[in-house]
């Protein structure tokens, strides 16, 4: 029975897998679509008060689902740690804080710890489990497998980024600075103004107006369209040296995904799967 639920719960090959992955998905999505419209200001107390009653009952069908995710796995401190298993339970603990927050607390206002609740939201990525089968999917474990493959190259380019906008922030600063002191009045904003102008989002609150000052924004802007490329070309070599068919099914010891198709053992911890 207990590997029953686990292969319903946390796999998603089988049918009865699928249509519990389905509706659980269908409750998140309801659940804070719920705390979406109770935002919105002018809504009758009626309507307001049905959407908190929906609001619990949905919480109420987490714990449940919580509670059992616990008691299949075969180490359950190691799920309650995982990312997950600590999304499942920020999932659930905004709507308790509420109502004991109003029932020993009435004077003090619980609002914002209930709209907390949205986090919820991060639990729809199970829906690549779902369509597993479909091309979309597999593409998305690929790229999953390519960003952690690139992980160092890309940090050193964030790196070389980073030291890049300093040096251009400091020597604006210097520049514009000495010319006008509203404009690039110190490092932190100047270094603020290279990353705007770097990421070509050009907000435009502070503009250089000496003529070196225009030539190096110029040369930011120029540098900003290559570098859009950079960690494009590194993913993308990545995930030509990653692709490969997997599925769905969970190790029991680490709860790592994305094996490949034929697997006997866990790609991470080294566990029969």
């Amino acid at each position: 029975m207990k590997d029953r639920l686990y292969k319903v719960i946390f796999e998603a090959d089988t049918r009865s897998g699928k249509v519990f992955d389905v509706w659980l998905l269908l409750f998140i999505l309801i659940s804070v679509l719920c705390v979406i419209i109770e935002s919105v200001e002018g809504i009758s107390p009626i309507l307001k008060s049905q959407l908190l009653n929906a609001e619990l009952f949905f919480t109420l069908v987490f714990t449940l689902e919580y509670i059992i995710r616990i008691l299949v796995v075969k180490k359950p401190l190691k799920y309650i740690f995982s990312f997950m298993g600590f999304v499942d339970f920020l999932g659930i603990l905004p709507t308790y804080i509420f109502y004991l927050t109003n029932e020993f607390y009435p004077n003090i206002s619980p609002v914002d710890v209930h709209y907390l609740t949205i986090i919820r939201s991060i639990r729809l990525i199970r829906i690549f489990r779902i369509f597993h089968l479909s091309p979309y999917v597999r593409g998305s474990q690929t790229m999953l497998l390519a960003l952690r493959s690139s992980g160092p190259k890309i940090t050193v380019f964030l790196l070389s980024i980073s030291i890049i906008v300093v040096i251009v922030g400091a020597f604006m600063y210097v520049i514009e600075g000495s010319v006008r002191e509203d404009n690039f009045q110190d490092i932190p904003n100047s270094i603020y103004w290279a990353i705007v102008t770097l990421t070509t989002v050009g907000y435009g609150n502070v503009v250089p107006i000496t003529i070196f000052g225009k030539f190096i924004a110029s040369f930011m802007m120029i540098l900003g369209y290559a570098i859009i490329a950079v960690p494009t070309g590194i993913v993308s070599s990545a995930m030509v040296k990653n692709k490969m068919l997997v599925t769905t099914r969970t190790c029991q010891e680490c709860f790592s995904e994305g094996h490949a198709v034929g697997s006997e053992y866990c790609k991470d911890c080294g566990a029969k799967l």
